[in-house]
């Protein structure tokens, strides 16, 4: 890497840009000097020393005596106030010579947080884990945000240093533990990580760098991709994206909220991270995931070899919208655009977004293009994700408030869909445990967040005064981290071993009959049969026709012209012509088979 610390020939080379600084001095605990380090041209600094090796701590020391971590580290040991550690990337003895990943195709995606997913919540104890999910049918885990943050528990959206994996988890060699041992049982890992923001406490960026500009996104101050001396901080976030792949081997990344991203630069971030990364597949097959409220399908276009030029999906938020408001009948905040609409429950199952350019009334803005001309594997499909739990005021899960017919026929929707499926972590066993926010600040910033938090739902009948406001939470108290922990001991019992029996049985389904013809396939075309129910017909790589039926009301609906090929899948009462409630018929025929085959 052009910054941070690097194992030379001749020791230890430490490189920081510090425009804001005249002298830099680099502190090792070794020997607890402060060695000056050679200033070099357009605000670099530069040691190299034979006093530091691999497990050496170090700081910057600037001049004003403040002591930071390098903004480039590999690892803290003592967190994000606390000094760095010289890390050898080539120490780790990888397993996965011969691993080449897998198709975009192949992925059905498992959403985790690693701090929350196992009683001990770290890197290896993960590992512990994933036969579980092979033999469920997870072809690739997602792991939320690992960047280091404050503290020891935190949704992972307010890291600072971006390069090391938060100590709380476990060592750098712990994370590729996980990832070697996720390839032996061939499964792929992609990584959450945050290019809009910083997190509030731990950042000394903007006491030596000019990292960011004078506007704001929701969650702090822009990140400076476009302004005056902006090259260091987009090189920066662009081979941060290169270095999880190529040095943590994994097999791809998932870009948190791109549309806060703002950059009027010639080549837009997106578009420059995008290049880096598919530079350094090193003959591997490798995923870029975006969220991004704007719906622009522009970044997610395929080229003539039908391969994606920038990004293989985008999170879909439009599924899950009108999946949870025809589930649970919610109504309220940006539920109240999809609640009730059968044309965009129809658009976004067949297109990908429900808005595609329409106006959207809670956002006062139109929203979104086209995206009928994109195949379904440019969305990744889901009813859950920590986000739609996690930002309820109490973080339900959807089998929690949602009836058992209607939550079946929206998980055979979604995991038979040619969209790419993605699970929330024990979704799969219908899970109790709420996913609440959660963090762990003190002082007044733990105050803040606290407030912050419950302010947020003053707006809501039900939060209208302060006792209400009050059962919401703290976010940072540990209790509300420790209610997010699964209980992997309800996995084989009752209620909770048929949910996954269930899941099981889809998704041998999907790799059956679905995954192989996916490749090629085609955005599908729709009818509307009435409320809330809908016909949707896709043609799939090799030819043949996959027409899905679905009936989400709690009465009986008629009128379905008869779906052509055998059926593959009936959730509920599903006849020729007419669907019970909450039915879901699933067809699928060659080229030119007309007929309903029992």
């Amino acid at each position: 890497m052009p910054f941070g610390a690097e194992i030379t020939k001749e020791g230890v080379q430490f490189r920081l840009w510090a425009p804001k600084q005249k002298e830099v001095g680099l502190k090792l605990d070794a020997d607890g000097d402060v060695h000056k380090m050679r200033a070099l041209d357009e605000g670099w600094f530069e040691l190299i020393t034979d006093q530091a090796r691999a497990g050496s701590l170090y700081q910057f020391v600037l001049s004003d005596g403040l002591h930071v971590p390098d903004p480039a580290s590999r690892f803290q040991p003592q967190d994000v106030h606390g000094p760095s550690e010289v890390i050898d990337p080539s120490a780790y003895a990888w397993q996965d010579d011969e691993w080449r990943g897998r198709p975009w195709e192949d992925c059905v995606l498992y959403e985790i947080h690693i701090g929350a997913f196992t009683p001990d919540g770290t890197f290896r104890a993960a590992i512990e884990k994933l036969d579980l999910l092979a033999e469920l049918g997870v072809t690739a885990i997602e792991l939320m945000p690992v960047a280091d943050f404050p503290g020891l528990r935190n949704w992972g959206y307010d890291g600072v240093l971006l390069y090391a994996p938060d100590s709380s988890y476990g060592r750098p060699e712990d994370l590729k533990a996980l990832v070697d041992a996720a390839h032996a049982k061939g499964m792929m890992v992609f990584l959450d990580v945050v290019y809009n923001h910083f997190g509030p406490d731990g950042n000394y960026l903007p006491s030596y760098a000019p990292i960011f500009k004078h506007t704001h996104t929701p969650w702090g101050a822009s990140i400076n991709y476009d302004a005056e001396e902006s090259g260091p901080v987009r090189a920066f976030m662009i081979e941060n994206a290169a270095y999880w792949v190529e040095e943590y081997h994994f097999d791809g990344l998932r870009l948190d909220a791109v549309h806060a991203i703002a950059d009027r630069s010639a080549q837009h971030l997106l578009e420059a991270i995008a290049a880096r990364v598919r530079t350094a597949d090193q003959g591997r097959h490798i995923h870029l995931i975006i969220e991004n409220e704007e719906n622009e399908s522009s970044r997610l276009t395929r080229g003539a070899d039908g391969k994606p030029v920038q990004y293989n999906a985008q999170w879909n938020d439009d599924i899950h919208h009108v999946l949870h408001t025809a589930a649970s009948g919610e109504t309220s905040g940006y539920y109240a655009d999809y609640a009730g609409d059968t044309e965009k429950l129809a658009r976004a199952l067949a297109q990908g977004f429900a808005f595609q350019g329409e106006m959207m009334n809670y956002r006062g803005a139109a929203r979104g293009e086209p995206s009928a001309h994109l195949p379904p594997s440019a969305f990744v499909a889901f009813t859950q994700n920590h986000d739609q739990i996690g930002n309820r005021a109490f973080g339900e899960r959807l089998n929690v408030i949602a009836p058992r017919e209607a939550l079946r026929a929206m998980t055979a929707i979604y995991l038979l869909l040619p969209q790419i499926p993605m699970i929330f972590m024990g979704e799969d066993w219908g899970a109790a445990q709420p996913f609440p926010f959660f963090c762990d600040f003190a002082g007044e910033l733990s105050d803040a967040v606290r407030e912050g938090r419950r302010a947020e739902f003053a707006k809501f009948p039900e939060f209208q005064h302060e006792e209400q406001r009050a059962r919401i939470p703290d976010p940072t108290a540990k209790e509300t981290f420790l209610s997010a922990k699964l209980q992997w001991n309800e996995v084989d019992q009752g209620i909770h071993a048929g949910w996954r029996r269930f899941y099981k049985e889809l998704l041998a389904l999907r790799h059956l009959e679905i995954i192989p013809r996916l490749k090629g396939a085609k955005s599908g075309i729709y009818e509307t049969p009435g409320e809330a129910a809908v016909r949707i017909s896709w043609t799939l790589g090799d030819g043949s026709t996959l027409t899905l039926c679905a009936n989400l009301k709690d009465r009986a609906q008629s009128g379905f012209a008869a779906p052509p090929g055998r059926r593959i899948w009936t959730e509920g009462d599903a006849s020729a012509d007419s669907l019970g409630p909450w039915s879901v018929l699933w067809t699928l025929s060659k080229e030119g088979e007309g007929d309903v085959i029992s």
